[in-house]
């Protein structure tokens, strides 16, 4: 038993306040590290605060923007902004009107390169250049009794040439041009340097009708090759095939004028 005349040895007490603080430690520790779902809402509304008061004050400084300007200086920002505005409109007018001045000019170009491809292909016909087909005649004069007069052939191919011929070829082989010359030739008659034999077949394009009155009025063609005792057959064709060409002439002298 110990003496109780010594003095006993005793642990000390705790100071006041330490198993509080420690307790207090342990709970926030415990709140960081596995928070409850009352903090966690908690933590979420004070987040969702802040961002609306943020985009409050912005907002709050974007309307005083204009909120501190007098009314005279809130009349010139509004006559800027009308002038802005207005400058736009004439410059969309402006693109508007140039893309329809653009347009009115490829339709123009357009229509002149049809123009000139049809003028090209007219040309290239009356020059004799490409083949061709249409409704028109054949004519078949048929020597009997003696030759047929060169100056016969040239008469009929100057008034079918009158009457609107767009084509003619003799013989489905020598293409007839402006230039075309006849001639007398030994066995027929000599046409741009080639022989014509009898008979002499020419197709024509043009109107047939028209085509037929030019070589059958009263002392024309017809009688005339009558009078040399040969005999002319006349056939109106829906469709005549002229598919000989003459080659391109070029010419020795002649050049284009400066500027063209």
């Amino acid at each position: 038993m110990p003496d109780p005349e010594l003095p006993q040895a005793r642990t000390p007490d705790p100071e006041p306040g330490a198993e509080q603080g420690d307790t207090g430690r342990e709970r926030l520790r415990g709140a960081v590290v596995k928070p409850s779902r009352r903090q966690v809402v908690v933590a979420v509304l004070l987040a969702v605060l802040g961002f609306a008061f943020v985009v409050q004050v912005r907002d709050t400084k974007a309307n005083d923007t204009y909120a501190g300007l007098r009314e005279s200086e809130l009349i010139q920002v509004l006559d800027g902004l009308t002038g802005t505005a207005e400058r736009a409109r004439r410059e969309v007018d402006r693109l508007e009107s140039r893309r329809d001045e653009l347009q009115d000019e490829s339709r123009a170009r357009s229509a002149a390169l049809d123009e000139a491809e049809q003028r090209v292909r007219t040309l290239n016909i009356i020059a004799g250049l490409v083949p061709v087909s249409g409704p028109g005649l054949r004519v078949t004069v048929t020597e009997s009794t003696s030759r047929v007069a060169v100056g016969s052939l040239l008469d009929m191919v100057q008034e079918l040439r009158t009457a609107g011929a767009e084509a003619m070829e003799f013989n489905d082989e020598i293409r007839l041009g402006a230039d075309s010359s006849f001639q007398n030739a030994v066995g027929g008659i000599e046409l741009d340097d080639q022989l014509l034999e009898p008979p002499y077949v020419l197709d024509v394009i043009g109107d047939p009708h028209i085509l037929r009155t030019a070589l059958t009025f009263s002392s024309g063609p017809v009688e005339t090759f009558a009078e040399d005792g040969a005999t002319v057959d006349i056939e109106e064709l829906e469709s005549v095939e002229v598919t000989s060409v003459r080659e391109a002439a070029r010419p020795d002298y002649a050049e284009l004028a400066t500027g063209q």
